[in-house]
């Protein structure tokens, strides 16, 4: 079960479910089921649900409940290839927060109610030059419109947590992009977030095969190489991801 903490604050969970506004007709994917307490809910409002549990003795607890209408892969979440769905609903295990939200970032959904830490969920909607600012920031709110809705208590959760929880809405935008390109570009800018951007992109260039770095930063905007990825906003370094992406493609250098 590893640093898995069950959601069993009932008052919560009705919350969550609000917060997701089913309406009987979505399927709903929920990450880390657990003993079902969120699960069970889930499945009243909506019209199926996908849930997914990596430990086999959890899974067999879901499996007990009969619940008509939610499917239990048994599986792991960052492994499992995600069938379509049009809601995540979730208390996400803390260690796999940030690789599962850049999975769920990949893929086309209504919209996300998700639990993480606290600590987590102000580094996804931190702004621009601010110490938690970086990666996650970056992906998140380019990819999707990110709002911390609630903070809950660590007595929600059992075995209770160290820290607080918070829930996050999360709305995907539709972004003209390559997202692989995107997240792998954002992830090799912020090892170097305190160079230049012209410096990072050098460094950077064997890792995202860009050949003569040099002569690409020649073909990038001149004001935006002189700035710190830090200090870009989640639109310029995806302009730049976007532009390096075609030039990478249309003429090889």
């Amino acid at each position: 079960m590893g640093d898995q903490h069950f959601l069993i604050d009932e008052k919560v969970i009705d919350r969550i479910i609000r917060y997701a506004e089913l309406d009987g007709k979505e399927t709903v994917l929920e990450i880390g089921a657990g003993t079902g307490n969120l699960t069970k809910n889930l499945a009243k409002n909506a019209a199926n649900v996908i849930a997914i549990e990596s430990d086999h003795r959890l899974v067999e607890v879901l499996d007990d409940l009969s619940l008509t209408n939610v499917k239990v892969i048994h599986g792991d979440a960052l492994q499992v290839e995600f069938p379509k769905f049009d809601k995540v609903v979730s208390n996400l295990p803390y260690s796999i927060s940030s690789d599962i939200t850049f999975k769920l970032l990949k893929h086309d959904f209504a919209l996300g109610i998700l639990m993480y830490q606290h600590e987590f969920a102000k580094r996804m909607t931190a702004t621009t030059g601010t110490e938690n600012y970086g990666r996650l920031s970056v992906v998140t709110q380019y990819l999707a419109e990110a709002q911390i809705l609630e903070i809950v208590p660590k007595t929600a959760l059992y075995p209770q947590a160290e820290v607080k929880s918070a829930i996050v809405r999360l709305v995907p935008r539709t972004q003209n992009l390559d997202r692989d390109f995107f997240l792998d570009f954002v992830a090799a800018m912020f090892t170097q977030r305190r160079k230049q951007m012209k410096n990072a992109i050098i460094n950077a260039a064997h890792m995202l095969n860009l050949g003569d770095a040099r002569k690409l930063i020649e073909m990038l905007p001149r004001d935006l190489m002189s700035k710190r990825p830090e200090k870009l906003y989640p639109e310029e370094l995806a302009a730049l991801s976007n532009l390096i992406y075609g030039i990478r493609h249309e003429t090889p250098i």
